[in-house]
C-alpha cells in the first residue's frame, strides 16, 4: 500500500527523524563514553540530599567495577581524601578522623609514599585504605596502552609494598577526574575498583581556602544516601572542619563506611 503526503508533511516527518537521532546520540553521550574519548568527571545536582547526575550512569559505571556512590537506600556515606603532596594538614585529618572513630580512604601519588613514609604508615595503622593516585598524577585517559597505563599505576603499588609489607588494597581514583572507557577497562583488568565521587567542594587552592561557613554551606546540602565524598588533605580548612562536619554528618542519621563495602 502506497501513502500520497505533500511536501510539508514529509519534511515534517524527516524534521523530527533527525531530531530523534540527535537526541539519541546527545543522551549516550551524557552517559557513557567511548574507548578512545575523555571525559572529566563532572556533577550536577538537581535535588538537595539526592544521588546528582555525573556524566556517566550507576550502571554504566558498574560495568566496568567503578563508582561514584555506594547504596543510595542505604544512608552511609564514604570519606575519601586525594593526597597529591603534603601541606602539612594529615596530622590533624587523622586525629580527628581517629577522635570520631570514623575510617576513610587517601589516594595518594607515589611521590607522597617516598617523601612521607611515616604519615603513610599512620594511615594503614589508623585503620584506613590506602588507594592508588597513580605515580604522577597525569592525564590517564592519555594512556592508550596497557604498559603505559601500568607504568602509573605499578610503581605506587611497589612503593606501598616495599613500606607497608602488604599488596596494595585495589583503589584507584584518576587524577583530576578524567578517564576514558579504556582506562576502565584497564583498571578492572588489573583488578582495581576505579572510585569517582559524589560529593565534593572547591577545596584544593592552596592560596584561596574556602571559610568554614562556605564549605559547610556546599557540603551538607550535597549529602545523600550513598555518597562517596571527596576531600583533599592538603586543605587547611578541611583540617580544621573535619571532626565537625563528621558529627554533622552522623547528626543527620548517617553512618561512615569504607570502600571495600561497595558492591
Amino acid at each position: 500500500m502506497f501513502v500520497t503526503m505533500n511536501g510539508k508533511k514529509f519534511l515534517i516527518i524527516i524534521s523530527t527523524i533527525i531530531v530523534l537521532i540527535v537526541a539519541v546520540f546527545v543522551f549516550n553521550g551524557n552517559n557513557a563514553t567511548t574507548p578512545t574519548s575523555s571525559k572529566s568527571w563532572g556533577l550536577s545536582f538537581p535535588e538537595s540530599g539526592k544521588l546528582p547526575v555525573g556524566n556517566a550512569t550507576p550502571e554504566y559505571l558498574k560495568k566496568y567495577n567503578a563508582y561514584y556512590s555506594g547504596n543510595v537506600e542505604e544512608k552511609k556515606v564514604y570519606l575519601t581524601f586525594d593526597a597529591g603532596y603534603e601541606a602539612g594538614y594529615t596530622e590533624k585529618i587523622l586525629e580527628a578522623l581517629k577522635k570520631q572513630n570514623v575510617s576513610a580512604t587517601f589516594f595518594i601519588v607515589g611521590t607522597y609514599i617516598r617523601d612521607n613514609p611515616d604519615l603513610v604508615k599512620k594511615m594503614v595503622d589508623g585503620g584506613h585504605i590506602v588507594g592508588n593516585h597513580t605515580q604522577s598524577h597525569p592525564d590517564m585517559s592519555k594512556m592508550s596502552t596497557l604498559e603505559d597505563f601500568k607504568k602509573q599505576i605499578c610503581p605506587v603499588e611497589e612503593k606501598y609494598k616495599e613500606l607497608i609489607g602488604k599488596e596494595m588494597p585495589k583503589f584507584y581514583r584518576p587524577p583530576q577526574g578524567v578517564f576514558s572507557e579504556m582506562n576502565l577497562e584497564m583498571a578492572q583488568g588489573m583488578g582495581y575498583k576505579t572510585i569517582f565521587w559524589s560529593v565534593a567542594y572547591v577545596d584544593w587552592y592552596k592560596d584561596d581556602q574556602p571559610s568554614k561557613e562556605s564549605a559547610f554551606n556546599t557540603l551538607l546540602p550535597r549529602i545523600h544516601p550513598g555518597a562517596i565524598i571527596l576531600l583533599h588533605s592538603t586543605s587547611k580548612t578541611n583540617s580544621e572542619i573535619l571532626e565537625e562536619f563528621i558529627t554533622k554528618v552522623k547528626d543527620a542519621g548517617y553512618t561512615f563506611g569504607t570502600l571495600d563495602e561497595l558492591k
